[in-house]
């Protein structure tokens, strides 16, 4: 195999850069750079690189002999300064001296070819690198560290005892499986698909942790959208005045809410108007609302509810949403219950804050990210999540002929399929074309 190198740290100037190289070459290309004979292993040298007469820079060079090392290849990371001049005349140098560059994701598809990590680690790597929360941090560590594979390997013992089992059986064609036996199958296969449900259950939250969310914060003008959009975000972003329309376009600011990383817009205020700029505005609210995981509706708790606010109200009623009575700071504000049956709401005050961790809990809640709150496992890619459905689907057929008392063949077929389809979460049984697929969607250098 080929010694690839590669820039691993974001591009650009900074005060470092890492360098990596792996391959049986790495460390003899990175003697003769440095002019030396030898390194000493795992331990950071400092050292001038040099091509031919002329120096390159003045580096630290760290060697990890094979196997005990990132890819189970020969690795060397150099840190050098983070000048791009300087980073591609060192990788220039390299690949004078015999090495390639490094393709997206080849230093960890190495380290999962050498068996140092499984796929569903590998993938974590990518999560981790592309996380935006702490929660989502967590996910991606726990995989990375192999929770997810840990919670598979029970379901796949079992499934490979039931298999064992009933293959014996076939050697056995004129007896059938002792009761106990029976019930003993049923009970690991029922076991089983509970399991498998389970996780696959946690991708509406995994999703949502891993994509993120949009939000529409929408309803009529001057209800307090966007005094609600800058106490949510925390910051004063959005122009407030109590002047009607102030609100012309669409105004996004990214935040966490509860480890979910969501992306709130603040809307033109609905209503009928003969102000073209303001109609544009009211075009693109109606944009945002069809495109928005979630509507906040704001509504004044402070007046009477208008004909508007009902006619918004019936619009949104089949849609995901959160109906918020805004203004409860105010000695008019009175509660939507009172005046239209069968609506929840939340009650707060934009201006106060009060209000505000209820509205975080119900988003939560409306975007079914509970698992994210809870700590448990969630599955944030839609593979895994693909392959659990497919493996639920399989074990479910396998069950139902087991249970119709059909021939061993038919029940070990889809047995074997599902256990199959959870090794390719992990790597077992995974072709080298959705390798390439799924490794074309890392960063080069990593």
């Amino acid at each position: 195999m080929s010694t690839v190198v590669a820039l691993s740290t974001p591009r650009g100037r900074g005060a470092l850069a890492v360098i990596r190289l792996s391959g049986p070459e790495a460390i003899a290309i990175a003697q003769r750079l440095a002019q030396v004979d030898s390194f000493e292993s795992r331990r950071a040298t400092l050292t001038k690189l040099r091509a031919g007469d002329e120096e390159l820079d003045q580096v630290l060079l760290t060697c990890f002999p094979a196997p005990h090392s990132l890819t189970g290849e020969d690795v060397v990371e150099i840190s050098c300064h983070g000048s791009p001049a300087i980073v591609r005349r060192i990788i220039d140098a390299t690949l004078e001296s015999g090495a390639a560059l490094a393709g997206p994701g080849e230093f960890t598809l190495r380290a999962l070819s050498n068996g140092k990590i499984n796929l569903a680690q590998a993938e974590a790597i990518r999560d981790l690198i592309a996380a935006q929360t702490d929660a989502a941090v967590k996910q991606a560590a726990r995989q990375l560290n192999g929770e997810l594979s840990k919670t598979l390997d029970p379901f796949k013992e079992k499934l490979v005892h039931v298999i064992v089992l009933l293959e014996s059986a076939l050697e056995f064609v004129e007896d059938d499986l002792p009761a106990p036996q029976v019930n003993q199958v049923e009970e690991i296969l029922s076991s089983v698909i509970s399991g498998v449900d389970g996780l696959s259950q946690s991708y509406g939250a995994g999703r949502l942790l891993q994509d993120g969310a949009r939000i529409a914060i929408t309803g009529r003008p001057n209800v307090g959208k966007s005094s609600l959009f800058n106490s949510l975000i925390r910051s004063e972003r959005a122009i407030v005045t109590d002047v009607p329309g102030t609100t012309r376009d669409t105004l996004s600011e990214a935040v966490d809410i509860g480890g979910v990383p969501v992306v709130l817009t603040d809307t033109a205020g609905l209503r009928e108007t003969s102000d073209n700029v303001e109609t544009l505005g009211i075009e693109r609210t109606h944009r945002a609302m069809g495109d928005a995981d979630l509507v906040l509706l704001v509504l004044d708790g402070s007046n009477q509810l208008g004909p508007e606010d009902e006619e918004l109200l019936k619009q949104t009623a089949d849609t995901r949403r959160l109906v918020v009575m805004n203004k409860s700071d105010l000695p008019t504000f009175q509660s939507l219950a009172r005046c239209v049956a069968d609506v929840e709401t939340i009650n707060v005050s934009a201006r106060s804050g009060e209000g505000l961790p209820v509205l975080h809990s119900a988003i939560l809640a409306k975007l079914n990210s509970a698992g994210a709150e809870n700590g448990s496992l969630l599955i944030t890619n839609a593979r895994h999540y693909d392959l659990l459905c497919s493996a639920k689907r399989e074990l479910e057929l396998a069950r139902a002929c087991f249970r119709d008392r059909h021939s061993e063949e038919l029940v070990l077929a889809p047995l074997h399929n599902a256990l199959k389809l959870l090794g390719q979460i992990t790597g077992e049984t995974t072709t080298e074309d959705i390798l390439s697929e799924i490794f074309a969607t890392f960063c080069i250098g990593k």
